[in-house]
């Protein structure tokens, strides 16, 4: 069953409202994403980025169901996840949420092309033939579909991924470090199919990163530093990404 979407935040794919996550009690009480409200807009493309343990994989955790709440709201359209049970949150992530992993992902037993139908398959889903031809087409995949994840590159993997993201059209696709075992070819290949699927399809990106070279093909950075937002940029660029990332790790 497809969620309802409402449309009172119509050009919010995701939102957090004082967003809290904080694991252990008292003196070893750490405070991993510590009150964050942002907007993650409609058909755009956001990275997150920050030194380590500032809460950035923590927060996207947070906002795509794959971690709990300690207080506050996490919105997928106008849907609170904080209030749903866990059978109502797999069937969000399955149905409105795209996801790309570090470490791909991917069902070893499994083609190429079973793996990316696969978000469709559990759902029961018919998947809409010229779609998912013309997703393989711009990914360049139409020769490895019969390949299992052994037989192709970590290029390639990640590339299966992406279209696994994709051949859904999910509200959001929620990528942690999607280009982090990636050599720079490779991760450009990955970046630059993200950035098309937001500029020709409307898909919204969400992406933590360490990466001020995949940062820098987003729409916006937001940086965190001790579970806050520190900074944020538009139309950012390498060098003025390395400016911000260089100030928090001064401090």
């Amino acid at each position: 069953m497809q969620q309802q979407k409402e449309t009172t935040h119509s050009n919010s794919a995701a939102r957090a409202v004082n967003l809290q996550r904080i694991y252990g009690h008292g003196e070893t009480e750490v405070r991993a994403v510590d009150g964050i409200s942002i907007d993650f807009l409609d058909g755009q493309f956001t990275a997150i980025m920050g030194p380590s343990g500032s809460g950035k994989s923590t927060l996207m955790h947070c906002m795509a169901g794959l971690d709990s709440i300690s207080s506050g709201k996490a919105y997928i359209g106008d849907t609170d996840i904080s209030t749903l049970n866990d059978r109502e949150i797999t069937a969000l992530r399955r149905d409105r949420l795209g996801f790309i992993f570090q470490s791909f992902n991917l069902v070893p037993t499994l083609t190429a092309k079973e793996n990316i139908t696969l978000p469709l398959d559990i759902a029961g889903e018919k998947v809409n033939q010229e779609w998912f031809d013309e997703v393989v087409q711009r990914l360049g995949l139409k020769g490895r579909l019969q390949h299992r994840p052994s037989e192709l590159s970590g290029g390639q993997q990640q590339r299966v991924a992406c279209a696994r993201a994709l051949v859904s059209r999910p509200d959001i696709i929620f990528g942690d470090e999607p280009t982090g075992n990636l050599d720079s070819n490779s991760s450009a290949e990955v970046l630059s199919i993200l950035r098309s699927a937001v500029d020709k399809d409307g898909q919204t990106v969400v992406i933590v990163t360490h990466d001020p070279k995949a940062a820098s093909y987003a729409d916006r950075v937001v940086f965190l530093a001790d579970g806050r937002i520190a900074d944020e940029l538009a139309k950012p660029d390498v060098e003025s990404i390395l400016g911000v990332m260089g100030k928090l790790e001064d401090h």
